[in-house]
């Protein structure tokens, strides 16, 4: 493992090396040529690298371009996975703006802590439901229930976000088929069970549909292979959704997180001890001896640290809520901290070989 990380760590060093030169000696000249191919004068070197300094500030610093904002009033959303995290916290954000809510609760009838403290707002625009997305009974029930309660309002099914998910983690060898079944079931088919169930009403609205995924739905990751299954089915869904129902007027978003297990509570850190045990006392025999208790401790390890990451719903909430209200709301938003959005990059861009070597 020594030799691993050693390697690592010069692999890292010299791509940073070779980029800052590529950076300090070729993008003047490419600068400079690229302005007399254009017309212009050739510039300085110094008035190139500021330039682009400049043009690199005001892509990260500036806010959003104001795109403009829809009339809540007589607009619905529904959401689902509202007992915690995202879902919860967004359904009182959307109420707040003045949306009718319709928050979907898997632990409504058993009287889960998070669909209680949604109905202590009682008022007529936050409606809390029963949902289970592996249920077509529920998720049928479920849009009987919101016919009924527009009609009664005159209100439009504005947008569905999709938001139930589940996580879960280890290799391979140690996942059971079930829990891939499992994963994707709430994650991958819950998603589309629901938006079919819920497309009809949007489309009546020529409203949007926002999809909830993470950054495991651009990028493969080891220990992570049922969760990444599942949201690369979302982003493949999402995208294919958006081209059929662009001529319905319809618009499509992904909101993509990085790591907030702790924020959603999919995984928290006493869950993933016991997540941990579970995966090596069911593994067969032979993955035990072949893989060895010390390095599954180590993988294991690893995953626990990363349950104290990614606290902070703020940006994740502000990007949800500008996918529903905004009159031109971004195809993919991706509020996560930079090195998640800098290892998206390169691992989506760069080589494999090169990508795998930086990070696995």
């Amino acid at each position: 493992m020594a030799s691993t990380t050693l390697f690592r760590v010069v692999l890292l060093v010299s791509f940073s090396v070779l980029l800052t030169a590529a950076l300090g000696f070729g993008l003047p000249v490419f600068l400079n040529v690229a302005a007399r191919c254009m017309g212009f004068a050739e510039r300085s070197v110094t008035e190139c690298i500021v330039f682009v300094y400049l043009v690199f500030v005001a892509y990260v610093a500036m806010p959003r371009v104001p795109r403009g904002v829809v009339e809540v009033k007589n607009k619905a959303v529904f959401i689902t996975g509202c007992d915690s995290g995202f879902g919860k916290a967004l359904a009182k954000n959307l109420h707040k703006l003045g949306f009718t809510v319709f928050a979907g609760c898997l632990l409504k009838e058993k009287d889960g802590e998070g669909a209680k403290e949604l109905e202590e707002f009682r008022c007529e625009r936050m409606n809390v439901l029963q949902l289970d997305v592996c249920s077509e009974e529920q998720v049928t029930k479920a849009v009987e229930y919101v016919q009924a309660s527009l009609a009664d309002k005159a209100k439009d099914l504005w947008a569905l976000v999709n938001n139930a998910g589940v996580s879960t983690f280890g290799e391979v060898e140690f996942t059971p088929m079930d829990t891939y079944k499992q994963v994707s079931e709430v994650n991958l088919w819950g998603t589309i069970r629901v938006t079919k169930a819920f497309l009809p009403l949007v489309r009546k609205a020529k409203g949007r549909v926002v999809n909830l995924t993470g950054v495991y739905g651009r990028t493969g990751c080891v220990l992570r292979s049922a969760l990444c299954v599942s949201e690369h089915g979302v982003e493949a869904f999402s995208d294919c959704l958006r081209r059929e129902m662009r001529p319905w007027g319809v618009k499509v978003s992904v909101v993509a997180p990085g790591s907030c297990a702790v924020a959603t509570g999919n995984l928290a850190r006493d869950a993933a001890s016991g997540v941990a045990n579970a995966l090596w006392r069911e593994a067969p025999a032979a993955v035990k001896r072949d893989y060895g208790k010390a390095r599954f401790d180590q993988q294991m390890a690893l995953v626990r640290s990363g349950c104290t990451a990614g606290g902070d719903v703020g940006p994740v909430l502000d990007d949800a809520a500008d996918a529903v209200v905004s009159k031109k709301p971004y195809t993919r938003y991706n509020p996560m901290e930079p090195h998640w959005w800098i290892r998206m990059q390169l691992v989506t861009h760069l080589p494999a070989a090169v990508s795998d070597r930086l990070y696995f």
